[in-house]
């Protein structure tokens, strides 16, 4: 009964209405708002103080204490040393004093990075107790600004943005190197098939700068004992052809801000018998290896005896004559590619016989190094990039585009199958990659691109 009053009173109006504006009468609404008006004002001083805490809160700024702390330690140690030579080496005279003024040199750079730590230290403390209050602030003023929301929008934006994370991570997931089909397992392979590669997680320049574009760098996956975490680099400084020492750094933070812990020289000059010729060197065992100076022979160099071995690869090319290649150009004197995986030691190389083909030979890490295995495949040299093993796989990649490499190729040491159907992707950030090796402690690749040092993670599964 109510319900058919009501609908009687609001014709009525409607009527009424309609009657009073076909005389030429207007009709008006007048609405009002009784609620609060939004401070949009408050909203943006919010987003303003948020993006300056984006801006001033940086990786780089975070790690600047770091790099401080790693120079400090090197520049202590190298004090230390030199007090100590002094101490014992001193002859009261010219040698005494030249020495006095290196330790005088060597204690001014430990006060100037003692001044910079404190000023980053006091800095951070500023930076830290201004955006703690910031945070505090934003938290206590989007608490009172939520009141304001009578139409549930902080609501909605936060369920929007939950939405949106969880689609740009189905879209990440989808756009994942699919895994390859499955085969056999490689044989005694502890970590499972190689499914992907993610990264980089490092990319950086040397402390050589843009000029040298040929190298190689990475960590001993048999070191000796104390030098567990130490870093090696080679790079090509003659023609980036040759090279005769090897850096090596304490830690990877020291190699990333430049302070080597000393290098060993291979050779006077460049170029020798035992010279480094190309890139594609590894450290195995307190050992160098790399292809020697316009031969076809392997060179190991015992970094600690200084002392130089070789084996001879049957029939090998060298001097270029079977480089690493891709569409648009050579990697030049890559014929000879040392490599190391859980097994042990390889080295890539090819010849004649096998009509410019891979050729992949284990290697027995002794003194002189000996060739164990050896193994022909199908793939040419000159239509691949690089190659690396892993777990007793040989790996080969191609060049996409300069923003992409390819892993397409696996050789089975254990069933002798080949495959070509891979497709696992580098991403990379430069367009070459001279060299790649991959690490078994910690399963990543160390490849060097165009002057660059760069790390990506292998995954497995």
């Amino acid at each position: 009964m109510k319900t058919s009053r009501a609908s009687a009173a609001v014709a009525a109006v409607i009527i009424s209405v309609l009657a009073q504006v076909s005389e030429g009468k207007s009709c008006f609404c007048d609405l009002r708002n009784t609620g609060l008006t939004f401070p949009a004002d408050r909203l943006q001083n919010v987003l303003n103080d948020a993006s300056d805490c984006t801006h001033s809160i940086t990786s780089q700024r975070m790690t600047d204490v770091d790099i401080l702390l790693d120079q400090l330690h090197y520049r202590l140690q190298q004090l230390q040393d030199d007090v100590t030579q002094l101490e014992r080496e001193d002859d009261g005279e010219l040698y005494g004093a030249v020495s006095l003024r290196i330790i005088e040199i060597e204690l001014a750079e430990v006060l100037d990075i003692l001044a910079r730590l404190n000023t980053t230290n006091i800095d951070h403390q500023r930076l830290r107790s201004g955006s703690s209050a910031k945070l505090q602030r934003m938290s206590e003023e989007m608490k009172a600004l939520v009141k304001f929301d009578r139409s549930l929008v902080v609501q909605k934006q936060q369920e929007n943005q939950r939405l949106t994370k969880e689609l740009a991570q189905c879209q990440a997931e989808l756009q994942v190197t699919p895994a390859p089909p499955f085969i056999p397992p490689p044989g005694n392979c502890p970590h499972g098939h190689l499914l992907n590669v993610t990264g980089p997680r490092t990319y950086t320049l040397t402390e050589y700068g843009t000029s040298y574009t040929y190298g190689a760098w990475g960590r001993d996956p048999k070191p000796p004992a104390g030098m567990e975490d130490w870093y090696w680099l080679v790079v090509l400084t003659s023609s980036s052809v040759y090279s005769n020492y090897v850096r090596q750094y304490s830690s990877h933070s020291a190699l990333i801000v430049g302070v080597s812990a000393g290098y060993v020289t291979i050779a006077a000059s460049n170029p020798t018998t035992n010279t480094i010729q190309g890139p594609n060197v590894v450290l195995y065992g307190g050992a160098l290896y790399y292809g020697c100076y316009n031969s076809p022979n392997l060179c190991r160099f015992n970094m600690t005896s200084r002392t130089i071995t070789t084996v001879t690869l049957p029939n090998a090319g060298y001097n270029s004559k079977f480089n690493f290649c891709h569409l648009d150009s050579c990697y030049g004197y890559t014929d000879i590619d040392a490599t190391t995986d859980e097994s042990g030691l390889w080295v890539v190389y090819s010849n004649a016989d096998n009509y410019g083909n891979v050729v992949l030979s284990e290697v027995e890490p002794s003194s002189p190094p000996t060739l164990i295995n050896t193994w022909r495949t199908s793939l040419h040299k000159r239509t691949i990039t690089n190659t690396f093993m892993a777990c007793g796989v040989l790996y080969a990649t191609r060049y996409v585009s300069k923003e992409i490499e390819e892993i397409f190729y696996a050789f089975d040491t254990v069933t002798g199958k080949e495959r070509y159907d891979l497709r696992l992707q580098l991403k990379k950030m430069s367009t070459n990659i001279q060299s790649l090796n991959y690490n078994p402690l910690d399963q990543m690749l160390y490849a060097f691109s165009d002057a660059y040092v760069v790390s990506y993670q292998v995954i497995f599964g």
